[in-house]
């Protein structure tokens, strides 16, 4: 891929454009050796070499994150005064990356960090019916009865009802254990479901996204980047 060579250093996240720029001006910047001073030299994504401050500067197009999202931090790219889960990625070379779909602050578990816009359109878009499957604490027992409403679809107070959803009971009382299969996403929609069986969400975790499943080994807060078979699988 051609690019100039503010662009490529801006998107690896060595600064703005303009400071870029100022960078390249003071002759901070060589490619294959040779320091250049124009910052609208074209460039070689995949055969010419980088480097700024004589350290070298490779280019990523992508990049595939798992997160296992820890409660406590928001499901944004960026604010003033929390922690959003971007920042949780320290090693990312891209600064456009951004999480694909959002968990609530109290909940836990698998999300996709991406810059890759279409792939996010296709994993998220309502027409798509990408399954998302959950792992919840709930106040109260939950019954067959309650898997029979999630089959049939629950009214949540919107024009329409929830699609069906699969309810697995792993087991049942005072405090019951589920793993819940979703085909949408809509806002706090398991609590809203089990609010509308009377019941009370306590915890929630993410498990899986379509065929990404959360790797076990992840604790909260970790991350890793998606193998090449999962993102053929994705992709």
């Amino acid at each position: 891929m051609k690019l100039r060579l503010d662009k490529y250093l801006a998107d690896m996240g060595i600064g703005t454009r303009s400071e870029v720029k100022k960078a390249i001006g003071k002759g901070l910047v060589q490619v294959n050796g040779s320091v250049v001073k124009k910052t609208e030299t074209k460039l070689d994504t995949d055969k010419d070499e980088v480097m700024y401050c004589s350290n070298p500067v490779s280019y990523a197009e992508y990049e595939y994150y798992m997160l296992n999202k820890p409660a406590g931090v928001i499901s944004a790219t960026q604010d003033k005064g929390e922690q959003t889960v971007v920042d949780l990625i320290a090693d990312r070379r891209r600064k456009d990356l951004f999480p694909v779909g959002r968990l609530d602050r109290d909940t836990e578990g698998m999300l996709l960090i991406t810059n890759d816009g279409a792939l996010a359109h296709r994993l998220l878009s309502p027409d798509k019916h990408i399954d998302k499957v959950y792992y919840a604490r709930v106040r109260g027992t939950v019954t067959e009865k309650d898997a029979e409403v999630f089959r049939n679809g629950v009214d949540i107070g919107e024009d329409r009802p929830t699609l069906p959803a699969e309810l697995h009971i792993l087991s049942s009382g005072d405090e019951s254990e589920i793993e819940l299969t979703i085909r949408e996403g809509k806002f706090h929609q398991v609590k809203r479901m089990f609010q509308a069986v009377g019941k009370e969400v306590v915890y929630l975790k993410r498990l899986r996204m379509g065929p990404l499943s959360l790797d076990g080994t992840l604790k909260p807060g970790q991350y890793r980047k998606l193998t090449q078979k999962e993102l053929e699988e994705l992709c």
